[in-house]
């Protein structure tokens, strides 16, 4: 794919600086009326990774350790659209394959928002089990799917807004949901909205036509959301997650790399690849282009403009 070469993960953990928690946060977590009320924090270290909230490691008193997102009141929606897609991602994982953490608890305290998790130590290098980890969570939820495509409420991608709302066939919802969504937020476009109809008339036909049933997917699978524990099982976190084909998932880890092959083997012989599954990637992908480009500008808006014209092309 063109575009593999030239992006850059804009979110993936650019070096700044990290304040240290505030003390009074530190005091809020755990006061009576906190999260871990009675409970004794020895550290709090700051982790690097997005650039949307503070990020922290917390050590107790007892040894046990947990991951909090930290931000201002307005994070809570955030926040509670990530434990629902995390609750719903636990609940159909194998967890002797892929650990996705359950939320422990959401809070809204005087400083702000709090989400904890439990800890993931990722130290583990080998994928297959991740790889095998995310077919078996495709196959589970496939069989267990509402058996229509979309999500019961207004999400985010990243920081961009990600619709909520329903569609019965794939091509309505990734279209409608998705694509028009992200378009009609563009400000540097100059296509006009009768090729850009065509356009989207063609996509959804194409995609409609090879007939996929609803998987929960994680639906931001980047590097900088997976990885590999040191006990060698494979880990999900940071989800924008809703029901779609499961091949949105896989052509999303090909944007920003950081996938091996044993991990697409070890899916494969889960889930082998459907036919025309190579020329969906550019489809699916061009939903998080656009998102990147309405996020943050830049060389991401020729990159979208560029890929628009391809799949125009490709369609004609």
């Amino acid at each position: 794919m063109t575009s593999k070469r030239t992006l850059v993960p804009v979110h993936a953990g650019n070096k700044r600086s990290v304040p240290a928690m505030h003390p009074q946060l530190q005091q809020e977590l755990v006061a009576s009326t906190g999260p871990l009320p009675g409970r004794q924090l020895v550290g709090v270290r700051a982790v690097g990774g997005g650039c949307i909230h503070q990020a922290w490691c917390l050590t107790l008193a007892d040894g046990e350790r947990l991951f909090a997102k930290s931000g201002n009141p307005q994070a809570m929606a955030l926040f509670e659209v990530e434990a629902e897609a995390l609750e719903a991602l636990h609940a159909h994982a194998d967890p002797d394959w892929l650990v996705v953490p359950k939320p422990l608890d959401l809070a809204t305290l005087p400083s702000g928002a709090v989400l904890l998790l439990p800890w993931l130590e990722l130290s583990g290098r080998d994928q297959r089990a991740l790889g095998r980890g995310l077919a078996l969570l495709h196959q589970a939820s496939e069989a267990a799917s509402p058996q229509r495509f979309g999500w019961d409420r207004d999400g985010y991608i990243g920081a961009g807004p990600q619709p909520g709302g329903w569609r019965d066939l794939w091509g309505a919802c990734f279209v409608e949901l998705r694509l028009r969504p992200q378009l009609a937020l563009a400000r540097d476009f100059s296509f006009s909205e009768e090729w850009l109809d065509r356009l989207l008339t063609g996509l959804r036909q194409r995609i409609e036509g090879h007939a996929p049933s609803p998987a929960l997917v994680h639906g931001d699978l980047w590097g900088g959301n997976a990885g590999a524990l040191n006990d060698g099982r494979g880990a999900l976190y940071d989800p924008a997650s809703w029901w779609a084909d499961r091949e949105v998932d896989l052509a999303m880890t090909r944007m920003f790399g950081g996938f091996s092959a044993t991990f697409y083997g070890a899916y494969n012989e889960v889930l082998p690849h459907r036919s025309g599954w190579e020329e969906r990637v550019e489809i699916y992908n061009l939903y998080h282009l656009l998102n990147h480009a309405n996020l943050f500008g830049g060389s991401y808006v020729s990159q979208s403009q560029d890929c628009l014209k391809r799949l125009a092309r490709s369609i004609n």
